[in-house]
């Protein structure tokens, strides 16, 4: 059987894509760029592909014979130097495009995010057709915005391209969302904004894992697909159920919106002219991702893809630790 070639197999969703792959019988390559990442994708069950998004040579050999290109690979931050953004999201993913068509592969599917849509209003209950903003807020949105208008320029006869966009994405082996937040809290520096009362679209990782396998069976060329867990939760339930599987409590101190997306413009500009190192301690992309409401509407998989969330969100949950699941009264909308 044709393999399947993932970039990012060594990441959160990486490994759960490999998972999902090798348990539908495919035989999965994974972009490796270090013995650490080539351990991780072999321990996933793929076999590792020397090289980086910087190499299209090494990504078109690692692609020839793959029916299937999966692209997870990204710089996922919310602040950083703009050209380590452009690198790795946008000229990459020029990259791999390049390398999948030199090794006629048919089908691309881009692992991309809500986050594109930053900066263009609410983000409250959209579909795929919400245009991205003119003017994105923060590197991330901006980079990866870029990112998908290459990849649906690409789309042709030749080589089908797909979009996936997941909300918020969770789960055992998060690198990114749980630990940041628990460590915020550990070191006292976590604060709700708003009380953390507002909805949000949340996407499980074995579901993003499920989304971009249908995306590859069944997903219309040039198209772009939400997925998410299925109705919004409360994101302050959300969140402290989260953080009860680490054993944490947030606690309730609150900061109004407007007060913090104050302080998040306030610290980009002293980071930007004094040229400091780290990141601020807020920022306006974080504000407007988890500080207010942002909630997609998975309506089109589900009904072009036969998309299905493969694990709820209690079920999600309850793996991370004993007795954390929201209780429905208090984590729907």
């Amino acid at each position: 059987m044709p393999s399947a070639f993932v970039t990012g197999g060594s990441g959160f969703v990486g490994r759960h894509l490999i998972a999902a792959l090798r348990e539908r019988n495919f035989p999965v390559r994974a972009l490796a760029r270090s013995p650490g990442a080539a351990g991780l994708v072999g321990r996933a069950g793929a076999e590792p592909v020397e090289g980086d998004l910087d190499d299209p040579a090494r990504l078109r050999e690692g692609m020839r014979g793959c029916p299937w290109v999966f692209h997870a690979a990204a710089k996922v931050e919310d602040w950083g130097a703009k050209q380590d953004f452009q690198r790795v999201n946008v000229v990459g993913t020029e990259h791999v495009l390049e390398a999948a068509r030199a090794a006629e592969v048919r089908r691309l599917v881009h692992v991309s995010t809500e986050a594109v849509l930053v900066g263009g209003g609410p983000i409250v209950q959209v579909d795929e057709t919400r245009p991205r903003p003119r003017r994105p807020m923060g590197l991330y949105p901006w980079s990866k915005g870029l990112a998908e208008e290459r990849v649906l320029a690409a789309n042709g006869p030749d080589l089908a391209t797909v979009i996936v966009r997941p909300r918020l994405v969770w789960g055992a082996g998060d690198t990114s969302l749980l630990p940041k937040v628990a460590e915020a809290v550990r070191s006292g520096r976590f604060v709700w904004i708003a009380g953390g009362r507002y909805p949000t679209s949340t996407c499980h990782v074995a579901n993003v894992a499920e989304g971009c396998v249908l995306a590859a069976e069944r997903g219309r060329p040039g198209a772009i697909y939400f997925l998410t867990d299925g109705e919004p939760v409360e994101m302050r339930a959300f969140l402290t159920a989260l953080l009860a599987s680490q054993g944490l409590d947030p606690g309730g101190r609150s900061l109004p919106r407007g007060l913090a997306r104050g302080v998040a413009a306030a610290g980009e500009l002293v980071w930007r002219a004094l040229r400091l190192g780290g990141a601020p301690p807020l920022t306006r992309t974080a504000v407007r991702l988890i500080g207010e409401e942002v909630s997609v509407d998975d309506t089109l998989a589900r009904r072009e893809l036969g998309y299905r969330p493969v694990v709820g969100r209690e079920a999600g949950l309850r793996a991370l630790g004993p007795d954390v699941a929201p209780s429905r009264d208090s984590g729907s909308h």
